[in-house]
Formats: structure tokens, C-alpha cells, sequence
């Protein structure tokens, strides 16, 4: 029987993630996944700001940025008719390089650290695997099926059958399942997704064209973008993929075959490709009941579901990863208390919920404008022209929701937590703005300090105190609380007042993740009380 400390069933990026996190923190884990490799498919296409933030602390950003799409490709987004006609909708957004401009500039801590980073997930899972082999306390073994598990009080014995079949045992301390959807893990543990499946039945196809991208803008059609909306009935949609290369449609169409000219439909005009791949899949909006049961844990798909409406997908999976890991470590490390694990399911399914429901709101602004269509659409005469002018009206409004869930990927506060002082009240959770607060739950908010460099690159790995505007506020109690358990701690000092003034006090508190556990202007009361409750006592 192999023995591991944490066994991670699924190698997407959700699964990758944490075991680069553990990995990173010399937890000896091991990940395994039914594929034989990873597979050229279209799925996730963009990490999100907060994730590219996440991933500069795990030293990758740059790493992503050079195997993702160029930073100077424009990302606006489009709704046509075809791609060589004039565009009945454009909505500009700015490219990599421009927020990364944007945020050089920011002064104000309303920008995140880091912009998104439009990259398709089959580029993204091999860089995450080979970093992740490189960690020498992490085993990553593709060609491994899960099939079942069984646990008790000192830990998870799984069942595992390799490609020709033969049966093994990996026993581990704890097992997370980050197996997607139709997650075995879950089913094992017998809990229940809820919500609202199989809202619609599309086809995605994959192209490739050496051509297109360059040919933009084909006749009067729009110009270079990241998405393109086909008003039809059908529900086309057509994506670049991060090559420029590459691109996905989505449609409903009734067979496979269709896709293909369902492609040229949305192209216009003769263009040279290949239909690398067509699959079916379905809208769900879906919440497990749970994130796990005793030493067993879920994380992305395998605990919710959403539209890739808003792209809050594979991004909340990234941020269940980073929540766990450095929870998990901390009970391995022996400083961790019992309530640390339980605050997994607790943080995150509150941010789980949210999506689905940012998903659903994003999703619901789509279908608003798609119902709009009317089958004049084409037609030169006054009725068609005015459903071109109302769905494009209708379209400049709901889709939108869409591509701005700036609210939903940095401004999400952890709520009720047993690791987090309670501070009651809270500002409103936003899906489309984003207002940064140090208010107990919250991401830390990235600021550039005058002294050079963010905020967030003066946080280490461990637990850390800031001590702002120069105050003489005394941290010994606490860090003396820290060290008499082992738990890693350190006080950074930033004397600028404009740090202090932004963030609202003298003290901010926060933990592995950079999520604020506790503010205030004077050393708190009880030192030991505070250190015992954020570390799970």
C-alpha cells in the first residue's frame, strides 16, 4: 500500500493548484488523475485577476502571462450578425497590457495586484503539471482512477486502479476531491448537488485557423476581440482561444456535424480550419450540499456548478485550492486547531453560493438580450432594422454583466467564519463593483507603496501583522502567542501614512492567504485568546 499525506483525486487546474500549494509548503502529497495526460481541450479560458494574484505568490504570474495570450491583443467583446458584417454591438474592454498600465498608475487600492490573463486550460494544466512535478514532496500520477475510498480516524484508504487495470490502495491522512462535476468523490461521500441542471444542451466545437485572426476584420465586420456573439437563435458563440490560432463555438445545433457550418455561419466569409473537436455539455447551476465529510474534502467542479457566464468557474475552484492547502498543511504541521478545517466549508461554500448566483444573474442578462431575437433580423426593412437597434439596446445593458464581475472576483469577504474576528455589519457583497475594505474576511486590497513595490509581496507564507503609519502600536504579546505554538508569524512595518489612511487602521492582521482576520489601532486585549482562535482553537 502506497502512503501519502494528502491524496488529490483530479489533476485539472483546480488539482494542480493545491498540489503545487502543498507541494510549496513541503507537504508530501500525492495527485492522481484517470487521464493518461492532459487533454487539448476547450474548457476554462481565462484566469481572472484574483487567481493571477494567487498565482504571483506561488511564483507563476509571469510564468502564465508568457504561455497565455499576448498582452497587446485587444479584448473586446462583439455581438454580430457574422464576422464580416458591421457589428450590431461593440463593448471595449482593454487588454493585458492596458489594465497592467492601469494598475501601475493606481494609487487608490481599487485595482487588484495583478490584471486577468486570458489562457486556455489546455495550455494552463501542462504548465501547472510541470511545476508540479519539479516539487519533490509531490508524486503526480496520471493513468490512476480513483474508485473508492473508505475513512476513519486516522486518516483515508482509496481504491485505485491503474490503465490495465490493477487494483492499488494509497492510504493518506486526508483526500480532497477536485475529480469536476460528475465527482466520484462526492458520490462516494453520497452528497447531493442542488440547484437548477440542464438549463441548456449546447455543442462546443474546437477550430484551428492559421488565417482568420490575421484576416480580422473580415469586409465591414468588427474588428480583433476576445468573444463574439452571434445573434441568432441558436445561442453562437464564438471564443479565441489564447494561440489566436484557435477557436471555440458553442451553438445549439442537433448533430455534431453541424458544427462545422455552424462555424462558417458565424465566420461569413470562406475561411481555411479544422474541426479539431466536437462535445456536448450542458448549463448547470449546481451547489453541493457539503465540501466534504470528516477527512475527505471537495473542491471546484466536484462542489459547484456554474455557467461559464462571468468566467467564475475554474477561478472559484483556484480559490477553494488556496483556501485548503495552507489549512491542510497547518494540520500537518501540527499547529492547526479543529476548527480550521471546518472553516474550509464555511468560507467557501458562502463564495460558491454567491457565484452560482453571480452566474445565474450574468446568465439571465444573456438570455434577456438573446430573446430578442426575432427571425427579421437580416431583413432590409423598418421591422428589421428595429429588432437590430432593440437587441443591440438590450445587449448594451445586459451583456455586460457578463464580462464586469470585478465585484465577484476581488470583493468577496469570508462571513461567520470561526478563524475570522466577527465585526458585525460588513459592507454589501457586489457582483459588478468592487470597493476595497480591510474589514475582517476580506482580501487584502493591493496598494503600491511609495517605498517601492505592493503590499501583498511584503506577506509571507505564515501569518503576518502590518504595522502602518508608524505607530507604536506594540505587537510582542501577540507574536510571543504565535511562537508558543508554532505557528508562523512576523510583523511587517510600513511607516507610510498613506498605507494607514487607505487601509483605516494602525494594525491589519492576515493570515496564509491574505485574507484579513483581524483589524484595530492598539495591540489586542488578549493576545493568546486571538492567536488560539484564527489558528482553530
Amino acid at each position: 500500500m502506497r502512503e501519502t499525506d494528502i491524496l488529490i483525486v483530479g489533476a485539472g487546474p483546480v488539482g494542480l493548484t493545491l498540489a503545487i500549494d502543498l507541494g510549496q509548503r513541503g507537504v508530501r502529497c500525492t495527485l492522481i488523475e484517470k487521464k493518461a495526460a492532459p487533454e487539448f481541450l476547450p474548457k476554462m479560458e481565462r484566469c481572472n485577476a484574483r487567481t493571477m494574484e494567487i498565482f504571483r505568490r506561488m511564483g507563476l504570474s509571469e510564468r502564465i502571462r508568457a504561455a497565455g495570450l499576448d498582452a497587446s491583443v485587444p479584448m473586446d467583446v462583439y455581438v454580430v450578425l457574422a464576422m464580416n458584417e458591421p457589428p450590431l454591438l461593440r463593448l471595449p474592454y482593454p487588454s493585458v497590457a492596458e489594465s497592467l498600465a492601469e494598475i501601475a498608475l493606481s494609487t487608490d487600492a481599487s485595482q487588484p495586484l495583478e490584471a486577468y490573463q486570458l489562457i486556455s486550460q489546455y495550455t494552463l494544466e501542462p504548465l501547472l503539471k510541470s511545476v508540479a512535478e519539479r516539487l519533490p514532496s509531490v508524486t503526480v500520477r496520471y493513468g490512476c482512477e480513483f474508485l473508492s475510498l473508505e475513512q476513519d480516524e486516522g486518516g483515508v484508504t482509496a481504491r485505485t486502479a491503474d490503465a490495465k487495470g490493477a487494483i492499488e490502495h494509497i492510504r493518506a491522512k486526508y483526500l480532497v476531491g477536485c475529480d469536476g462535476g460528475a465527482s466520484p468523490v462526492r458520490k462516494q461521500l453520497g452528497i447531493k448537488l442542488r440547484g437548477e441542471g440542464n438549463l441548456l444542451h449546447l455543442r462546443q466545437a474546437l477550430y484551428y485557423s492559421e488565417t482568420l485572426y490575421d484576416r480580422i476584420p473580415i469586409g465591414r465586420g468588427p474588428g480583433r476581440g476576445r468573444h463574439y456573439h452571434v445573434a441568432d437563435g441558436q445561442a453562437t458563440f464564438l471564443i479565441m482561444q489564447d494561440s489566436t490560432k484557435h477557436w471555440t463555438l458553442h451553438a445549439v445545433v442537433e448533430r455534431d456535424e453541424d458544427m462545422a457550418q455552424q462555424f462558417e455561419k458565424a465566420v461569413g466569409a470562406p475561411i481555411d480550419y479544422t474541426m479539431l473537436y466536437v462535445g456536448q455539455w450542458k448549463q448547470n447551476l449546481l451547489l453541493a450540499d457539503h465540501y466534504g465529510t470528516g477527512r475527505v474534502f471537495l473542491a471546484g467542479d466536484a462542489a459547484h456548478l456554474v455557467i461559464p457566464t462571468g468566467g467564475l468557474g475554474m477561478n472559484t475552484g483556484v480559490g477553494d485550492a488556496i483556501d485548503l492547502g495552507w489549512k491542510l498543511a497547518a494540520m500537518l504541521q501540527g499547529w492547526g486547531g479543529p476548527n480550521l478545517l471546518r472553516s474550509y466549508e464555511i468560507e467557501r461554500r458562502q463564495v460558491g453560493d454567491r457565484n452560482v448566483g453571480a452566474s445565474r444573474y450574468a446568465s439571465l442578462g444573456r438570455r434577456k438580450w438573446r430573446s430578442a431575437y426575432r427571425p427579421d433580423i437580416r431583413d432590409a426593412t423598418p421591422a428589421g432594422q428595429a429588432t437590430r437597434d432593440n437587441l443591440a439596446r438590450v445587449a448594451d445593458v445586459e451583456q455586460r454583466k457578463t464580462n464586469e464581475m470585478v465585484g465577484a472576483e476581488l470583493g468577496y469577504r469570508y462571513v461567520g467564519s470561526p478563524v475570522i474576528t466577527d465585526e458585525p455589519g460588513g459592507p454589501e457583497h457586489l457582483f459588478r463593483e468592487y470597493h476595497p475594505t480591510t474589514w475582517p474576511g476580506a482580501r487584502l486590497p493591493h496598494l503600491w507603496l511609495d517605498s517601492g513595490g505592493p503590499v501583498q509581496d511584503r506577506i509571507g507564507r505564515g501569518y503576518t501583522l502590518l504595522r502602518l503609519g508608524g505607530t507604536g502600536a506594540d505587537d510582542g504579546a501577540l507574536g510571543k502567542a504565535f511562537r508558543a505554538r508554532d505557528v508562523p508569524f512576523a510583523t511587517v512595518d510600513i511607516a507610510e501614512q498613506r498605507a494607514r489612511d487607505i487601509y483605516g487602521y494602525n494594525l491589519i492582521f492576515v493570515r496564509p492567504d491574505m485574507h484579513v482576520v483581524w483589524r484595530g489601532n492598539q495591540a489586542p486585549e488578549d493576545a493568546a485568546a486571538l492567536a488560539a482562535m484564527v489558528t482553530g482553537h
